[in-house]
């Protein structure tokens, strides 16, 4: 079976070298086009690409600017491949190239669709403190996320995971359900399953404005952004320390069942006032500082500091 696998991030990354390493033969790979980074603005891979080449494993590798180009579609034409397998591509795949494969094209979706189609899923689920996610392979459909689905796997959030660590438990319970889907596929392509229209949700991609901590929201609430937005971009706040205003990013916390006044510091332990309850700091960043923990961190200061609510 030929398998074009479409992939840009170390999550897609993640899965690709497992299914190889499982015995997949994959024809060829799709990912986004170099990308200027750093001070030097050199242009770099991306982590899919670089692996490829850091393991110099003789896959061809395409990057379209846009996957509509007529030459892109006339090389994916001479692949004659079996099976498009999309996991975090970032581009939208026109009808045109989901008429390419002979069985079709399927995807890997974070979420447990129809619930969070779109950008952000791992995001909002912890936006919305959900207490259950999975991963979906779905067949792909033009509507965003929008195919039958072909198989679910389902996994409990821990209430202090944040998103990478989400991500990578995600990332594991892919690869197994995927493998099991892609040997379903060699022998005929597998049934599916319409998603229930009434029941979908949209992950709109996040923004770092979103980020903002509101001191006056109750402490779970506050607690879930933080991890919503951790490692990175990392949620944050405005910090009066002494007679200047700096941006602190708040990357890890915990519930504490105390009142307090929102945004100040309850005493000298890294523990903070919500509109309900309060947030025990366990790492924060100063603009411009490396991370530290909330007990090291406000040692630095002779007096409290407080958030601006």
């Amino acid at each position: 079976m030929r398998i074009v696998y479409f992939g840009t991030p170390f999550f897609a990354l993640s899965i690709l070298r497992f299914l190889i390493q499982s015995g997949i033969s994959v024809s060829a790979v799709v990912t986004k086009p170099d990308r200027p980074k750093g001070r030097a603005l050199e242009l770099q891979p991306p982590p899919v690409k670089a692996w490829l080449q850091e393991e110099k494993l003789s896959i061809p590798v395409f990057q379209p600017q846009k996957c509509s180009d007529p030459s892109f579609l006339a090389a994916m034409q001479e692949m004659e491949p079996d099976l498009f397998v999309v996991v975090a591509f970032g581009q939208i795949l026109p009808l045109a190239l989901l008429k390419i494969p002979k069985k079709g094209a399927i995807n890997v979706h974070a979420s447990l669709l129809p619930k969070y189609r779109g950008a952000a899923p791992i995001q909002r689920s912890l936006l919305s403190g959900d207490k259950e996610t999975g991963v979906t392979i779905q067949k792909m459909a033009l509507e965003l996320d929008a195919g039958e689905v072909v198989a679910t796997a389902r996994m409990e959030i821990d209430p202090n995971m944040n998103a990478g660590a989400l991500e990578a438990g995600l990332c594991e319970l892919a690869k197994p359900l995927l493998l099991v889907v892609l040997n379903a596929y060699r022998k005929a392509v597998p049934p599916s399953t319409p998603q229930d229209a009434s029941c979908v949700t949209y992950a709109q991609k996040i923004s770092v404005e979103e980020g903002e901590i509101h001191w006056d929201r109750p402490a779970e609430e506050i607690h879930n952004r933080i991890r919503a937005f951790a490692p990175r971009p990392g949620a944050w706040t405005w910090c009066l320390m002494g007679q200047e205003m700096k941006r602190v990013k708040i990357l890890e916390t915990e519930i504490i069942d105390l009142p307090g006044t929102p945004g100040k510091f309850l005493s000298r332990e890294p523990v903070v006032g919500c509109g309900e309850r309060s947030l025990h700091i366990r790492k924060i960043q100063t603009e411009g500082k490396q991370a530290l923990s909330g007990e090291a961190w406000l040692c630095g200061f002779p007096s409290l500091p407080h958030f601006i609510v």
